[in-house]
Order: structure tokens, then sequence, then C-alpha cells
């Protein structure tokens, strides 16, 4: 959790919608609430008032999971929030199940086409049929080569092999691409805002926020988050991968956006202060990196033994799972700066140790 948390403002204090209604951030745009089953235990969507092709009607930003009672909230919704409106078309942020989960659903319910960037659609259809990157095999053995040798976890994560397919079971058949830079017009006909694109790095292939300079608002999608820090991984599908370092360059371009635009985050609530934001997540990640560089230093570590150093709580299944990502992709980080070395010990554990040459090692 965000210790200087103080620093930001909420402007809407701790009002929130129901599930199943939505709640007026500012003209033609409602913030919607939906429960996940996790230790994160929401999403927040976003319905904008719109016009398309002389149609009036409304765009969705995001989705929520796959369940009979997102399913539910949904149709309540519809049935009491868009005063007898269709949903026109719907803008996923990246490819995370809780945001494009219910996708599929949604654009056959309405008949409308999905917008999405073109990576997160292709990497949703690669994993929404595949056990690569998202539990089964491959990722227990990339776990266990990373030192988490708990038998017990591992059985658990090779039983996930179907994860991401059990909660985006379907992805659309086709799809409109957004581009980072692409300006959107949305709003009812004669009081259209633009809504430019900005993409993100890091945390999925492809991520898009969006910016509506007329209206102030930011929907950031999981790119800058209030609480807590974005979960930035490597996965099995990606061994070598470097999403740390392009994740904290992505969210440094958005410190061109203005300082006190209201930020529509995907989890937490509404806020401003997002330059803040941004500092103190660069920060936390410079923290985070030294801690390791001093542990390193003192014997070679694994991202299982690193969980230590970058997690003060008891963690479950679930978020272990997310935290070997994290503490795999700190050390990718900083392997790749030539801060630390690696190699792979008799017991087939990769482990990392500081090395004073500044070059990365060969291996």
């Amino acid at each position: 959790m965000n210790a200087l948390e103080h620093q930001l403002s909420y402007p809407l204090g701790d009002t929130m919608p129901e599930t199943g209604t939505t709640l007026e951030i500012a003209p033609g745009v409602r913030w919607v609430r939906m429960k996940l089953p996790f230790a994160l235990d929401h999403i927040n969507l976003w319905l904008l008032r719109d016009e398309l092709d002389g149609r009036e009607g409304w765009t969705i930003v995001d989705c929520g999971i796959t369940s009979d009672e997102t399913r539910a909230a949904w149709e309540r919704i519809f049935d009491s929030e868009l005063g007898g409106l269709p949903v026109l078309r719907v803008i996923v942020t990246h490819m995370h199940p809780d945001h494009i989960g219910l996708g599929h659903w949604l654009t056959e319910r309405w008949n409308c086409r999905l917008w999405i960037s073109a990576t997160d659609f292709n990497a949703a259809r690669l994993a929404s049929s595949s056990t690569t990157g998202f539990g089964g095999d491959s990722a227990a053995r990339f776990m266990q080569s990373h030192g988490l040798t708990d038998p017990s976890s591992l059985d658990k994560i090779r039983a996930r092999s179907n994860y991401y397919a059990s909660m985006v079971p379907k992805v659309p058949e086709s799809f409109r691409r957004i581009l980072d830079g692409d300006v959107i017009p949305i709003g009812p006909a004669g009081a259209k805002h633009d809504w430019t694109c900005h993409v993100g790095y890091g945390h999925a292939p492809e991520h898009m926020s969006l910016h509506s300079a007329g209206l102030g608002l930011l929907i950031s999608g999981d790119m800058v988050l209030p609480r807590i820090s974005t979960n930035v991984s490597v996965i099995d599908l990606e061994p070598e991968g470097n999403p740390l370092p392009l994740y904290l360059g992505s969210i440094e371009r958005m410190r061109a956006l203005p300082a006190d635009t209201l930020v529509l985050p995907s989890h937490g609530k509404p806020f401003r202060g997002l330059h803040t934001r941004i500092d103190q997540l660069k920060a936390h990640h410079d923290e985070r990196f030294a801690e390791l560089m001093q542990a390193c230093a003192e014997r070679a570590l694994s991202s299982a033994d690193a969980l230590k150093v970058l997690f003060k709580r008891e963690l479950d299944l679930h978020q272990t799972t997310f935290a070997m990502g994290e503490s795999i992709a700190h050390m990718n980080a900083l392997w790749h700066a030539g801060k630390l070395s690696r190699a792979v010990g008799d017991d087939g554990v990769m482990r990392f140790s500081a090395t004073s040459s500044g070059r990365r090692t060969a291996d």
C-alpha cells in the first residue's frame, strides 16, 4: 500500500458506485465498479456518453472478468442507467482478464466493435488458447528455475494451466486497432471531446490510457494506481524480458499531462496528483533496486529469495505468482543494467550477485 497516499487528493472522498449502478464523474462520464474474486477485490470501468455513425449511445471502457455476477451487474446497468440507449463500442485498455474478460459477451450482446491495441488483441487470443505464461508446466518450471521450490505451490501452478482462459474463455473475432497518439472523438452529437491514446509498456504488451484535455480526465487503466504499485512481471514466455525500464519510461511520459488531471484508475478511487504519484512510483522502484543491490552484495540470491526483500508480508499463491514475476523483473532489470551477474547453480536455480564491473555477464 502507498504510505504517501496522503499526498494525493480524492475529490469524491469515499463516495463509490454500488455494483450494478453508476456514478457521474463529469458530464457524460460515469464510473462503474465491479467485484473481483481476488485480494484486489474490484475493478473500475467507465461509461462514456457517445454518438457513433449517427447513432446516440454509450462507449464502455474495460469490461470486467467473465462471471455470471459481472454479467448480471452489467444487465442491471443496461436496464436502469443508459436511458434506453445502446452500447456503440467497447474500448479495452489492455488484455488482462479483468479488463478484456467480458469483451466477447459485451460486443456480441450489443453487436458492436472491440477497440484495442493490436498487440494486446493478439496476446489475448494467444493467452486464451495457450498454457504458456499463465500457469501450467511451463510456468512451474520457470518459477522453479528462479528458486520457487515448494512442491505444493508448484503443483498448484501446474494445475492452473487454464488460468487465463477460465476468465477469458473467448476473445472477439475482430477488432478495431488503436495506436499511440490516436485521437478518438467521444461524446453526444454537438458535445464531443477528443480522447488521446497514450501507450504504456511493461504492465501489458501495448496498454492504452485515454486522456481528455477538454474534460481534464485520464483513464489510466493499470499504468498509474493511487494505492498500489502496478504489477510489472517477467513470465516464462519471455524469460530474459526487461519490462521495468519500459514501465518507468511510460509513466514518465505521462508527466507531460497537466498536474491537476483527474486520474480515473482501474483500481482505487479517482484522484488528483498525477505527477506526485509518478514521483512516488519511481522512488518506490529505486528503493527496491537499492535494497536488492545491498542484499545481492552480501550473497547470491534467487528471485524467490528476493521475495523477502521486496515484500514484507505473507503472500498467498495468487499473490506469490505475481510477486515472483515482479521479483524476476527487478532482478532482470539490474542484470540488464550490468549491476548484477547471474549464474545457474548445480540445483538448476538461477541466482544473482552484485558485480563491480558495471557490465552484464554473458551466459
